[in-house]
């Protein structure tokens, strides 16, 4: 196939790749905003649940503190002034939010103390001038002998924007990786999706090219015939001979232009087929009879071998197509003085008719392409007529019906075709 006819298919699979791509893109966009929100929340919940355990330990230092400084006649370890949490900062207030430890306190956490101590609890995020975003939970609690205080944890929202970055590290690199994985496998992916495209139009331009060709043959010998007639003196005989001239190309023509609207209406499914009950062996029969005077005409015989009772399910006409095409193909290809036999079998719940000639035999580089649409062989376009159309048709039909072909042909002995049919009533 040529660069100027890959480049649209070519286009249509980056563009196809492209936007794979990008929805994979937005699907990870979507994924990852979502993920991060969620655990954005849930660290932040993390992070508010460990200041209320360091209140909860301040409370507890502060209970402890009260009691020791009941029961000693001297100086004691302060329990609050002791307590340490890592990467946390810890303030006591009496009930008007002055400090107690440490001694002093900036503003913004007395103020949250002082919310907390009449709220109950409070929490309160603060930027400082460092750019710094400070997190502080404080609570309102009594004391055991009965004094009200305020405990405050603060910390440093710096440990979760290091989670956040980390974690956005991490996704980042996978979604690189991923899309790269994407972009590469979506392109493998459409270049196996397309290929049926790609073959399609190689099939529908060899099909044009294939038609415009039988066409034209006809065609330019009918108008050669007609410019030749209209050139000479009209004489009868001569007239006559034109005139059968035109009508065999005509009717050629005609063969061709059917075969191809079958084809096309095989394609488009607007071939209504019927199913009803029909014998095989009927079929055969009567294929046989409209096929002897072909038979005759090229000195073979045509003879029915085994011939058992075949009911199948299908459509009456398209079958006897079906095997009025094997059989004239296996007449054409017959030399004078051969034979072709014709047998019905039925066992096993499946009917088949076999057709088997004394011809040439097909070679084996021609075997697998004797289906395909105006496909003829070298013996074929020298010796017979014909457009390479029947056997497609003949496939068409056997498919139709669930039915299988199988050809088997040695050069020099002959070919053997048959149809089986797993359908029976």
């Amino acid at each position: 196939m040529s660069a100027h006819r890959l480049a649209p298919l070519v286009r249509l699979r980056l563009r196809l790749t492209v936007w794979y791509v990008a929805v994979f893109t937005l699907i990870l966009v979507l994924l990852g905003g979502g993920v991060f929100l969620a655990v954005r929340r849930q660290l932040s919940l993390q992070l508010d649940g460990s200041l209320r355990n360091a209140v909860a330990a301040i409370q507890q230092a502060t209970r402890t503190r009260e009691v020791e400084r009941a029961q000693a006649s001297g100086p004691v370890v302060d329990a609050v002034a002791e307590l340490r949490i890592p990467d946390r900062d810890l303030y006591l207030f009496d009930a008007n939010a002055r400090p107690i430890i440490p001694a002093q306190a900036a503003p913004w956490i007395q103020s949250a103390a002082r919310l907390a101590g009449r709220a109950g609890s409070a929490n309160v995020d603060f930027d400082t001038p460092e750019d710094r975003q400070i997190r502080l939970h404080a609570e309102r609690f009594t004391g055991g002998n009965g004094d009200v205080y305020v405990g405050a944890a603060v910390a440093d929202r710096l440990e979760l924007e290091d989670r956040y970055a980390s974690l956005i590290g991490v996704f980042a690199a996978a979604a690189l990786a991923a899309l790269l994985l994407v972009a590469g496998g979506g392109y493998i992916l459409v270049r196996q999706s397309t290929a049926p495209i790609e073959r399609s139009m190689d099939q529908m331009r060899r099909f044009m090219a294939d038609a415009a060709h039988e066409l034209r043959t006809p065609i330019t010998i009918l108008r050669t015939r007609v410019e030749v007639a209209l050139g000479q003196a009209r004489e009868a005989d001569a007239d006559a001979a034109t005139l059968h001239a035109v009508e065999r190309e005509a009717e050629r023509l005609g063969a061709v232009v059917g075969d191809l609207l079958t084809l096309a209406r095989a394609d488009a499914g607007e071939r209504p087929v019927t199913q009803e009950a029909v014998y095989l062996d009927d079929l055969a029969a009567d294929a046989v009879e409209a096929i002897r005077t072909v038979a005759d005409r090229h000195q073979v015989t045509v003879r029915i071998g085994s011939f058992d009772e075949a009911r199948i399910t299908g459509d009456h006409t398209l079958i006897r197509r079906l095997l009025l095409i094997l059989l004239d193909n296996a007449v054409k290809f017959t030399p004078a003085g051969g034979r072709v036999e014709v047998d019905v079998r039925a066992s096993d719940g499946r009917r088949s008719v076999t057709i088997t000639d004394t011809g040439p035999g097909i070679p084996p580089e021609t075997l697998p392409h004797v289906f395909e649409r105006f496909f003829r062989g070298e013996r074929a376009r020298q010796e017979t007529e014909g457009a390479g159309l029947g056997l497609a048709i003949a496939r068409w039909i056997s498919d139709l019906h669930g039915a299988a072909i199988e050809l088997h042909s040695t050069p020099g002995t002959g070919t053997r075709v048959t149809v089986s049919f797993s359908q029976s009533v």
